[in-house]
């Protein structure tokens, strides 16, 4: 009783704490006069520590500890090694773009680069159906069921799923982007820490013998029947990774946030930095050595390993880390979705000046409520992460066929665009649901070319409209200047 009181005591005053140092840093800054930039991107403020916290954090929750962990096999830190790549895109090709068009959603620079609101709107709108139906059910499914495993308790995962929910919504409505950044930051220097001590934890409990687990589960090459077959790193695998980098609304915005591009660009890198050399152990390896110590137990094997082997003392401090994770995930999603509604829905079509944070308001608890009900839907599902993956392609390689057609053509309608999107989340539902010839990373490669050709070949045939490159066109115009003499 008195440990579990020592557990109950540390959980609640770092989670107190980090609250605390929030708060305090958030009310020291200085606010911007624009509401949509001082709600949505912190007021341009965030400096590249919290630019990186935040983008860390973001991404690394309970759906990617319990997730990739509950493959039990080294395979899935390729996703962590593909993630710098897609970091190293953001940071070099579309974050200047983004500033140079002093964009507030990433959707923003399509209707800039279309000429056109009705293609933000609709991407938007996809991305609000992924966050919605997808991630924000996801994370809260994932974080309960983890609590779940570690503590052996037997409140319903609905239960504890409102309780993140609620949370997680104070953060995001009451303080908007800087204080989901700067939660971030801190929460992830105590997840990463307290990681790092699980894998050393599991490694010490198998005496750092990795004998007795299959090969398959150990090898960096898949083979054909594996989550990734090596070929898919030549195909989907570097797309997904742009698509989810550097054009995802959840990710970019924090790096949209900094005073500076090159503010900005150090934060990614730092990034990278993480993505590169202390996430993949934490994402691979506690799976691994669940393997040899309970076998085949799945999505259950992170909160095995973390409940049978860490001090029961120092479990407070961990529960404190796996609910900050939790916590900045969701209130992360939470805000970038309603900055997609504010932004490129409500003001575009309903009322140009809206009272920004209690529109906000009102829209994140329809989020939060819509996503309660689907948590229920996840339950069970046989792996989380490969499920998310799949569940992605609907909407991703259409999305991301936008932006490349966008930033490498012009003269290209807008319409032509919408109907390659609509056209390519149809294939792939085609794959996933009736036929699926080769592995899903390679499907979405396909259906990433078939959007591109269809916006260009649509473009052509239906507005009489010829796509031009764009370094071409640049090319044209400055021969053009200098017959001028300009």
């Amino acid at each position: 009783m008195d440990l579990q009181a020592v557990q109950v005591g540390v959980f609640a005053f770092i989670t107190a704490l980090i609250g605390f140092v929030t708060y305090w840093k958030c009310r020291g800054a200085r606010h911007s006069s624009d509401s949509n930039k001082e709600y949505f991107l912190a007021g341009g403020g965030l400096s590249w520590i919290f630019v990186a916290g935040s983008i860390t954090l973001t991404n690394l929750s309970t759906d990617q500890l319990v997730g990739m962990n509950g493959n039990q096999m080294a395979l899935l830190a390729w996703w962590e090694f593909a993630a710098v790549v897609g970091l190293i895109i953001l940071a070099k090709v579309f974050l200047p773009v983004y500033y140079k068009y002093n964009c507030t959603t990433t959707t923003e620079l399509l209707e800039k680069r279309y000429k056109d609101k009705h293609i933000r709107a609709t991407i938007s709108v996809l991305f609000l159906l992924g966050n919605v139906f997808i991630y924000l059910p996801i994370m809260l499914y994932t974080g309960s069921l983890f609590m779940q495993s570690m503590f052996g308790i037997d409140t319903p995962i609905i239960i504890l799923s409102a309780v993140f929910a609620i949370v997680g919504a104070a953060y995001a409505v009451l303080g908007g982007l800087r204080a989901v950044a700067i939660s971030d930051t801190f929460s992830g220097v105590l997840l990463l820490g307290m990681g790092i001590v699980v894998v050393l934890l599991a490694l010490a409990a198998i005496d750092y013998d990795f004998s007795g687990i299959p090969a398959e589960r150990l090898t960096m090459i898949g083979d054909n029947e594996s989550p990734i077959p090596w070929h898919t790193l030549l195909t989907g695998m570097i797309f997904i990774q742009a698509f989810y980098w550097s054009t995802n609304q959840n990710i970019t915005q924090r790096a949209m946030a900094a005073p500076t591009l090159r503010e900005a660009q150090k934060g990614v890198f730092a990034a990278a930095a993480i993505r590169l050399l202390i996430v993949p152990a934490i994402i691979v390896l506690p799976g691994i050595v669940s393997y040899k110590l309970y076998g085949d137990i799945g999505d259950a094997a992170y909160g095995r390993v973390v409940g049978d082997l860490m001090p029961t003392w120092m479990s407070g401090a961990f529960a404190a880390a796996v609910a900050a994770a939790v916590l900045t995930s969701f209130n992360s999603f939470l805000n970038s979705s309603a900055a997609l509604y504010v932004c490129d829905i409500h003001e575009k079509y309903i009322s140009p000046n809206p009272n920004v944070p209690k529109l906000s308001g009102y829209i994140t608890g329809l989020f939060v409520l819509v996503a309660l009900l689907l948590v229920p839907v996840y339950d069970g599902a046989d792996s989380i992460i490969n499920l998310v993956q799949q569940l992605n392609g609907l909407l991703s390689m259409p999305i991301l066929s936008t932006f490349v057609v966008g930033l490498v053509f012009r003269n290209v309608d807008a319409r032509a665009a919408i109907i390659a999107v609509i056209s390519g989340v149809g294939l792939y539902a085609f794959f996933s649901f009736v036929w699926m010839p080769l592995h899903y990373i390679h499907m979405m490669f396909f259906t990433l070319g078939f959007c591109i050709l269809t916006a260009l070949g649509v473009n052509r045939a239906v507005y009489g409209k010829r796509a031009e490159l764009v370094w071409k066109s640049d090319n044209a115009d400055a021969v053009q200047l200098d017959a001028k003499g300009g």
